[in-house]
């Protein structure tokens, strides 16, 4: 398994598009630092228009923690792109170079075969996680400094003390990585059924689009099946900035989010090990 993994990871780096994911979260992560950096104070100014007659902050709301919760509600409605990107091309692409019947040939069991790309997969999201996480959170802490983090919500502002605000974004981190997996086990999943990477990348962004609209519409029959899509538990990083946090809340979206993961990941090995390999 071990070696396997080695090979898919070396696959996936060896291809210069792998780094396109990093090379725009940095370009978009430097952007926004660059733009708050220079005009952030009126951002802040323009939020607290309508209460600034009745509360009273003392302090620079703009710091590095601001600087990082801003980025990440930002960007990461964009990251399942980047990383349906890999995920649909780890079975589809290996059928579209021809080379998919050859693995299968080698005397290792389709399980652990389907198993090793798949660990791949998640060890390349979590890279790519890893590398927003250090340019977000601690590049931001350098350029903009720390203090007090203050959440803007739809109907209430949140204060959270400096001392208690990094463990919160580890925490969030952490959710964020079970979000971004479950989008990479959905790409995996759809590249079984192609031999294309385009069919399943356009096919897993379509989902997540189609998901995300049906969670935002308020009709009875949608309800019903609101918390059982994914879509409705990806932003669950965010309750990790309530005060209090409601664990129960976001333990229940991450067993869910890890739900989906192990079902994906279990048809997906089902489906590979009944496939005829053509190709």
């Amino acid at each position: 398994m071990w070696t396997i993994l080695q090979i898919e990871l070396f696959k996936i780096f060896r291809r210069p598009r792998t780094y396109i994911a990093f090379a725009a979260i940095a370009a978009i992560v430097l952007l926004i630092q660059l733009a708050l950096y220079v005009d952030g104070d009126s951002y802040v100014e323009l939020m607290l228009q309508s209460i600034k007659d009745n509360l009273l902050f003392e302090g620079r709301i703009m710091n590095g923690y601001f600087a990082c919760y801003y980025i990440l509600q930002t960007l990461l409605i964009h990251v399942p792109l980047l990383i349906a990107l890999i995920g649909g091309d780890m079975v589809a692409g290996e059928a579209n170079m021809g080379t998919l019947r050859l693995l299968i040939s080698k005397p290792m069991s389709r399980t652990a075969l389907i198993t090793g790309k798949f660990l791949a997969t998640t060890v390349y999201t979590l890279l790519l996680l890893t590398w927003m996480a250090f340019l977000s959170l601690l590049l931001s802490m350098l350029i903009f400094g720390v203090g007090d983090l203050v959440v803007f919500k739809s109907y209430e502002i949140v204060v959270i003390q400096a001392k208690d605000v990094l463990w919160r974004y580890f925490a969030a981190f952490g959710f964020a990585a079970i979000a971004m997996t479950t989008v990479a086990a959905l790409s995996f999943f759809l590249s079984l059924f192609a031999e294309n990477s385009i069919g399943p990348i356009v096919a897993t962004m379509s989902i997540v689009i189609v998901f995300t609209i049906l969670t935002t519409m308020d009709l009875p029959f949608f309800n019903l099946i609101k918390p059982y899509l994914f879509t409705s538990h990806m932003l669950g990083w965010k309750g990790f900035f309530d005060k209090p946090i409601v664990y129960g809340s976001v333990i229940r979206s991450a067993i869910l989010l890890l739900g989906h993961i192990g079902v994906l990941l279990g048809i997906s090995m089902y489906i590979f090990r009944k496939k005829d390999v053509l190709s």
